[in-house]
């Protein structure tokens, strides 16, 4: 009698970890084309300056950018559904996928804007990306757990990014907070904000899968 109730289970703690392996992948994949390209872009307008030695020739950028971005992508991605479940609050604001693919584009906008739209200065600059980095948040999430994670996690990316610089990994031009630019923060509370609307978008997804199993069994 134990074999056909323990069956369903193993096969759901399978079918569970699988898909948290394919969302991973995945939010992986999004965050190291995203550092790609968003870096080439500050690299371009050296606002961003690595040691020659450690450049790639084909995208601007220290090899260890891309994995670093994505292994935070997919963390991130993962994180913000789990504390959706845990906390009992579904965000169920704006869950389609246009949304999502509007979201990214406004957050490769912030970071374009950073690196291309030249202010009197950083001060302006800041508080500008500020704002609409706030505006993105306001526009697609709403959520108090979205922002605080996006501010927690911006605030220790902030703190690791400094860590690099003092220690001459890579270096910003022009630095106005202690080592690096002070719309930095903005940027990475964006990024959280993006790809925690890309992991929630993806979590929706398996829901989605799971009812319909059910339903046809």
């Amino acid at each position: 009698s134990t074999t056909p109730s323990s069956g369903p289970y193993i096969a759901g703690i399978t079918n569970r970890n699988t898909n948290l392996g394919i969302r991973g992948f995945m939010l992986f994949s999004i965050g190291v084309f995203l550092a790609l390209v968003l870096n080439l872009l500050q690299v371009q307008r050296n606002v961003t300056l690595f040691p020659p030695d450690v450049i790639s020739s084909i995208f601007s950028s220290a090899w260890w950018v891309p994995p670093c971005c994505g292994t935070a992508s997919a963390m991130i991605g993962l994180l913000y559904p789990c504390i959706d479940s845990r906390l009992g609050e579904p965000h169920k604001f704006k869950r389609e996928w246009s949304s999502v693919m509007r979201c990214v584009a406004v957050f490769v906008g912030i970071n374009h804007a950073s690196a291309k739209v030249d202010f009197a200065n950083n001060v302006q600059l800041s508080l500008t990306l500020a704002a609409l980095s706030i505006g993105l948040w306001w526009t697609f999430d709403r959520s108090r757990s979205g922002f605080g994670l996006g501010v927690v996690i911006a605030l220790l990316a902030t703190l690791s990014t400094q860590l690099l610089v003092y220690n001459g990994v890579f270096q910003y031009t022009s630095p106005d907070f202690l080592y690096i630019r002070s719309w930095l923060p903005c940027i990475f509370f964006a990024g959280v904000i993006t790809m925690g609307n890309i992991g929630r978008q993806l979590a929706l997804v398996r829901i989605f899968f799971y009812a319909e199993l059910r339903r046809l069994s």
